[in-house]
């Protein structure tokens, strides 16, 4: 069964917003960094699942965000998911602990030296060159990615 998420990167003078997920035990995201999200609750658009998503892990609310594509994880380990992902730019609130890990602005030129999924990496330079919105399959075989594919054609 495929679970629907959301997943944002808010930015801040030259640096991201990052969740360094080491407090879960049964997180596929374990000791990785990655954006902040979750789950949608039923009813929710994108839109209001990232926005309650961010105040719930980061203490911030949403007020400049863009929707800037989905991407469609596979794998051989867990459910297929279907991602939104979200760049936000304005906020208000000051950033409080996270229950699922803990949150560091990190200058965007350092975000490839940190450990992440393979994937990732490919959304995020797909942020960085501000490509229209999008579409990205990533198949995954464990941590291995193993194919990527962008708006139907095949990049890995």
């Amino acid at each position: 069964m495929s679970k629907q998420t959301t997943l944002c990167y808010i930015e801040k003078d030259g640096c991201r917003l990052m969740l360094h997920r080491i407090k879960k035990e049964q997180d596929e995201n374990r000791d990785k960094w990655i954006g902040v999200g979750g789950k949608f609750l039923e009813g929710e658009s994108p839109e209001d699942c990232v926005c309650r998503e961010v105040l719930e892990e980061t203490g911030l609310t949403l007020i400049d965000y863009r929707y800037r594509g989905i991407i469609t994880f596979v794998s051989d380990v867990w459910p297929c998911e279907y991602m939104h992902l979200f760049t936000a730019g304005g906020f208000s609130g000051e950033v409080k602990e996270c229950d699922e890990g803990v949150l560091e602005w990190v200058p965007r030129e350092k975000l490839r030296q940190l450990p992440m999924w393979a994937g990732d990496r490919i959304f995020l330079d797909l942020l960085d060159r501000d490509a229209p919105f999008f579409s990205l399959k990533l198949v995954y075989r464990g941590e291995e990615l193993t194919r990527a594919v962008l708006n139907g054609r095949t990049v890995v």
